[in-house]
């Protein structure tokens, strides 16, 4: 096979991988509501934009930071209070991170590792988060990346390096300043490498990586309005999780005149939200409704603990989170830089009138 063949061959391939996820939407059992099957159809199409950005137009001797979640974009575990930005990374070079925090109450850089060609990410490399950062009176911030130790802040680079994946987390985002990231190789080459034979490798690993993020779609939990105990993350984690972060996955199942209770207490922390997703573990659309909230806007008890309400229709509370309309789906905590692991939060369904009298 000649180099333009094979190279034709993966283009259809990865065509071929978009395509195929229609029939893994089609035959879920049991089988997607309407609106979780609208959702499935623009699916893979946030999927190869980050696929894209990473694999095929990715440049590891020269990394630019991209989007990777937004209103229209959603991938990974999304939600409406945070700016997440890619990066490919090469693990023999050095890098130097630039940056300022904005109003960030949260912000860092984690790198992962793992075997490569679009495969799952299986290891967390390092995290710089802004605890170990030094950051000016401007909120101006720098640091090195590289296989070799290097004075000042440094994140050390391990062999099986992939990726640089940046966190940014705001109590107000559609208001603050969001924090500017920028990352420089120190030692790039004069051109891009490039030739037919490094797209075909390219447009490969692109369909690995569409493969890999659709394997454990939809996603159900059990059992329905409950939320499994919060676990903290160790250093080595798999997939994109943050390693300096505790996370709660649930499901709710409820009827129209129905709402769900949540309450619980936070731990001391930088940030917390929750957030309800789709069996694809995205967020609904937050343009329009409040299907997800966070610490600082959340209103508590005398004690300090909270209350969540989750319903299709306003029960007049002030920590009500919306369905959207859908009577199913998952339901996300996370805790960032907790003192401890959260206590278990405990979930009970009553009748929607009955919310008035909490």
């Amino acid at each position: 096979m000649t180099d333009r063949e094979a190279l034709s061959e993966a283009f259809n391939a990865l065509l071929d991988e978009v395509r195929g996820i229609e029939q893994k939407l089609l035959a879920a059992d049991p089988p997607l509501s309407e609106a979780d099957l609208l959702d499935g159809y623009r699916l893979p199409f946030s999927l190869l934009r980050v696929g894209v950005d990473a694999y095929v137009w990715g440049d590891r001797d020269k990394p630019i930071l991209v989007d990777v979640i937004s209103p229209y974009l959603k991938w990974g575990g999304d939600n409406s209070d945070a700016y997440y930005q890619l990066a490919p990374l090469d693990p023999a070079r050095t890098y130097r991170v630039t940056g300022n925090r904005g109003d960030a109450v949260y912000l860092s850089m984690t790198v992962y590792g793992g075997p490569g060609e679009g495969r799952y990410s299986d290891r967390i490399v390092g995290t710089m988060n802004d605890r170990g950062m030094e950051f000016d009176e401007d909120g101006n911030f720098e640091f090195i990346m590289s296989p070799d130790p290097h004075p000042g802040a440094w994140l050390k680079l391990d062999p099986d390096t992939e990726f640089a994946l940046t966190r940014d987390y705001l109590n107000d985002p559609g208001t603050g300043r969001r924090p500017v990231w920028r990352i420089e190789s120190l030692d790039p080459p004069a051109r891009r490498t490039d030739s037919a034979a490094e797209l075909t490798r390219r447009f490969r690993y692109a369909k690995n990586w569409l493969h890999e993020q659709v394997s454990f779609l939809p996603t159900r939990v059990e059992p329905a309005n409950a939320l499994h105990p919060p676990f903290p993350v160790p250093q080595n984690a798999y997939g994109w999780s943050a390693a300096d972060a505790a996370y709660s996955m649930g499901a709710y199942d409820l009827a129209p005149d129905q709402a769900l209770i949540i309450e619980g207490t936070s731990p001391d922390c930088v940030f917390w939200n929750l957030c309800l997703w789709n069996p694809f573990l995205h967020t609904y659309d937050y343009t329009h409704e409040r299907v997800t909230i966070n610490g600082a806007h959340v209103s508590y008890e005398p004690d300090g603990s909270w209350r969540i309400v989750i319903s299709e229709k306003d029960p007049g509370h002030p920590n009500w989170v919306a369905t959207a309309g859908r009577p199913k789906g998952l339901i996300w905590l996370r805790w960032f830089l907790p003192e401890q692991t959260p206590a278990h939060p405990q979930c009970r369904v009553v009748d929607l009138a009955e919310v008035a009298a909490l």
